[in-house]
Formats: structure tokens, C-alpha cells, sequence
């Protein structure tokens, strides 16, 4: 087992894994930038080194910074949580070559999952269902043409290397197309260094419903159920829930078989999410892409399963055979995430970072918060605005619901604005109680229901 692990992060992720690495008995090492020199997770670690300047360029993406800080503290291992460099191939390989245990996918997984073009061939061969669409890149936008002819529109743009929205684009007619096409491409350049872009099939009336996936060195797979993330603003979620309530149990079963299957098509090791877009219409799932990582919303896959996904990273870092039953992860009750974003709802989501005078989370009966937040705390200007998760389980949907209704009017901070109003305007929505929900539904909300200056 490891002994000592550096976590190449910030905030409630950094503190999720302190957290789960002390109850292994392991020691850990917090990396820190200027700012966040009295953040949470430097205060709750074992140790902790600064690795440079409020730019992300500067510390959490300094890859030598990093590996001189492991090197110091001579750790074992280093876990990336999520964003930042959890996904570089390269900053794994570096990790392997020094000698340190990389926590998560190998940089093989990586870098092919990371290619979203490379991954939907090598699930196309696997038999697993991918959105129709081009074959491979499209190099120019005369053949983005020609494949929008053939597919019908609407379609659209996606960058190989794209996440988080970027270099994406609609297009509705060849016109849009053409202007789609560069700007993805502009975009896909600035963000990942890649401009390459390929066109598939638009589902207007989707659900985005991913799949936990945990795997050992030893070629075993774990499927830990489902979960649907299709409220979301702009491809970044507001709140996750689990399981779905668009699947019957048939076809949850025939969507978690294409999951396992996907991957042990692309050999998969550690943890990692493969998601989906359920097509209402058609009734039919499609693959979109393999997140090679812990995602925020791993905690309700926790609280219904009881496993816990940073311990099973970790165990199977360092070798560690799963051997578990079929029965043993098996999914029981409800559960669903809000995010807690820092962020003015009613200024278009502005960022509202500052100081935070004052915080109140919730508690009681199936209510569980993962956050780096206190009484104190300056929010700094410079990263993800997520300041924490709100967490409610239930026996069955319904009371997972009342729980985070309760959760969300207990919550109270002074200082920033967030994201909270427009979660309990949401869920006190009929149709989002009904389950009657796709990718659209929080945009649409947000302009019906939702005032937003």
C-alpha cells in the first residue's frame, strides 16, 4: 500500500481526498499556489508546499513545480483529482518516469480517451453505439459539408480534444456550418493546441447519462451504476442525479453492458466515467466520450453504493486485485447533487468571488456536504467557482428530493452570491419532480422560469 500521496489539486476535491487517504493510514502532501495559502486542504494535509503564483500556468498546471514538490516530500504516489492536470498523458508519463505512482488511467487511456475522434472508433469496433456522424477528422469544411448533407442537420462541431464546451458548435444550415466550422477550430487551437474537429448527428431532445466504471491492474471491471447530468448551463452541471429516472430497468442494464464493454475495449484501469446521450426520441443510448478521471459528482454513486471511488483509485494504483461480488456496489435508493457555485444567477452567473464572512451548511438525516469553504475564507478571482456539494440521499427518489429541499433552505452564506436560488426554483418545478427533464431543460428554465437580467 502507499504511504504517502501528494494531491496535485485545490479545494473540495483536494480536502475529499485528504480525507479518504487518512482513513487509509496514508500521509499526505497538499501542493498550494500564493493564494491558497490558507485554503482548507493546506491546513488539513500532513504537509504542504507552495508550487507558485495565482495563475493556474504557474502552479496547478506547473508540471515541474509539481514534480520537484513530490521529489521533496518523497512521496509515493500523486492523485490529480479532477481538472488541472488529471487528464495530461504527459503528466503521467512524467510521474511513471520519476518513479511516482500516477493515481487514475494510464496515460495510455488518457490519451486515447482524450482523442474523442481515436475513442469513437475504438468503440465503434467494440460494438458499443456511437452518435452518427463523420469518420475521424474533418480536415476542411467542404467536407464538413459533405458529411452534414449526408447525416441531414442539425449537427454538430465538436473539437477532438474538447471538453467543457469549447470548440463546439451548432449548425443548422450550411451557412452556419461554414462559420461553426472555423470557429470551433479557432477555439479548439487556443484552448488544447488542436485544432482538429469532426461533425456528428445533433440530438436535440437528449439526456446526458454517464456510467462509473472502477477497474484493477488485473483486467477486472466494475460497473457502480449510473447517473444523469443533464441539468446543466453551457455543458457544466448544476445538479446530478442517481439512478435515472428516464431508464427502465431493461434498458439500464443494456446501457451499463455497453459501458463495461467499453471499457475493457480501451483496457481500462483505475477509475473513470463513460458517458452517454440517451436519445428520447429514438429510445436509444449513444457513447460520447470516457472521462479518464474522478468526476464532482462521484459523491452520489458513493451514498448509494456505500463504495468509496478514492479509495478504490488508490487501491488500485497500487496494485491492489479487486475482488468484489456482483452484488457488492449494487446501487440501492436515491441520491442528488447540487452544485454550490460563486457565481450572481441574476447577473448572467457572473463570478462573485471575496470573502466569505460568514457560512452555514446543512446537516441532519442523509444530507452530506463536500466543500473547502469556512467562515473567513476569501474565494479567490482565479479558479473554478465551485465552492462546494450538497449531497441528499433518500429511500426512493421522492425523499432524496425533500431531503435537498430542506438541505438548500438550511444552507446560508454571507458574502458571495451562488448558484442555490436557481437549484430550489428548480426543485420546486413540476416537471423536474415528474423526471421530465433533457440537456435544454435548465437553459429553457432559466429564461421562463428563472429571471436573469
Amino acid at each position: 500500500m502507499l504511504n504517502k500521496v501528494l494531491i496535485a489539486n485545490r479545494g473540495e476535491i483536494a480536502v475529499r481526498i485528504i480525507r479518504s487517504c487518512r482513513e487509509m493510514g496514508i500521509r499526505t502532501v497538499a501542493v498550494y499556489s500564493q493564494p491558497d495559502e490558507s485554503s482548507l486542504h493546506v491546513q488539513l494535509a500532513d504537509e504542504a508546499i507552495c508550487i507558485g503564483g495565482a495563475p493556474s500556468s504557474e502552479s496547478y498546471l506547473k508540471i515541474a513545480n509539481i514534480i520537484s514538490a513530490a521529489e521533496v516530500a518523497d512521496v509515493d504516489a500523486i492523485h490529480p483529482g479532477f481538472g488541472f492536470l488529471s487528464e495530461n498523458a504527459h503528466f503521467a508519463e512524467i510521474c511513471e518516469e520519476c518513479g511516482i505512482t500516477f493515481i487514475g488511467p494510464s496515460p495510455e487511456n488518457i490519451r486515447d480517451m482524450g482523442d474523442k475522434s481515436r475513442a469513437r472508433e475504438m468503440m465503434k469496433r467494440a460494438g458499443v453505439p456511437v452518435t452518427p456522424g463523420s469518420d475521424g477528422v474533418v480536415p476542411t469544411h467542404e467536407e464538413a459539408l459533405a458529411v452534414a448533407k449526408r447525416l441531414g442537420y442539425p449537427v454538430l462541431i465538436k473539437a477532438v480534444a474538447g471538453g467543457g464546451g469549447k470548440g463546439m458548435r451548432i449548425a443548422r444550415n450550411d451557412m452556419s456550418l461554414v462559420q461553426g466550422y472555423q470557429t470551433a477550430r479557432a477555439e479548439a487551437e487556443r484552448a488544447f493546441g488542436n485544432p482538429d474537429v469532426y461533425v456528428e448527428k445533433l440530438v436535440e431532445r437528449a439526456r446526458h447519462i454517464e456510467v462509473q466504471l472502477a477497474a484493477d491492474n488485473h483486467g477486472r471491471v466494475y460497473q457502480l451504476g449510473e447517473r444523469d447530468c443533464s441539468i446543466q448551463r453551457r455543458h457544466q452541471k448544476l445538479l446530478e442525479e442517481t439512478p435515472s429516472p428516464a431508464l427502465t430497468p431493461e434498458r439500464r442494464k443494456k446501457l451499463l453492458r455497453a459501458a463495461v464493454r467499453a471499457a475493457q475495449a480501451c483496457k481500462l484501469r483505475n477509475v473513470a466515467t463513460i458517458e452517454f446521450l440517451w436519445n428520447e426520441d429514438a429510445q436509444e443510448f449513444y457513447f460520447m466520450e470516457m472521462n479518464t478521471r474522478i468526476q464532482v459528482e462521484h459523491p452520489i454513486t458513493e451514498e448509494v453504493t456505500g463504495a468509496d471511488l478514492v479509495q478504490l483509485q488508490i487501491r488500485a494504483a497500487a496494485g491492489e486485485a479487486f475482488k468484489f461480488s456482483d452484488s457488492e456496489f449494487e446501487p440501492r435508493g436515491h441520491a442528488i447533487e447540487v452544485r454550490v457555485n460563486a457565481e450572481n444567477p441574476y447577473k448572467n452567473f457572473t463570478p462573485s468571488p471575496g470573502p466569505v464572512q460568514s457560512v452555514h451548511f446543512p446537516g441532519g438525516p442523509g444530507i452530506r456536504v463536500d466543500s473547502h469553504v469556512y467562515s473567513g475564507y476569501t474565494i479567490p478571482p482565479y479558479y473554478d467557482s465551485m465552492i462546494g456539494k450538497i449531497i441528499a440521499r433518500g429511500k426512493d427518489r421522492t425523499e432524496a428530493l425533500t431531503r435537498m429541499t430542506r438541505a438548500l433552505g438550511e444552507f446560508k452564506i454571507t458574502g458571495p452570491f451562488t448558484t442555490v436560488p436557481v437549484a430550489q426554483a428548480l426543485l420546486a418545478d413540476a416537471r423536474f419532480l415528474r423526471g421530465e427533464y433533457n440537456t435544454h431543460f435548465l437553459e429553457n428554465f432559466m429564461n421562463d422560469v428563472f429571471w436573469v437580467s
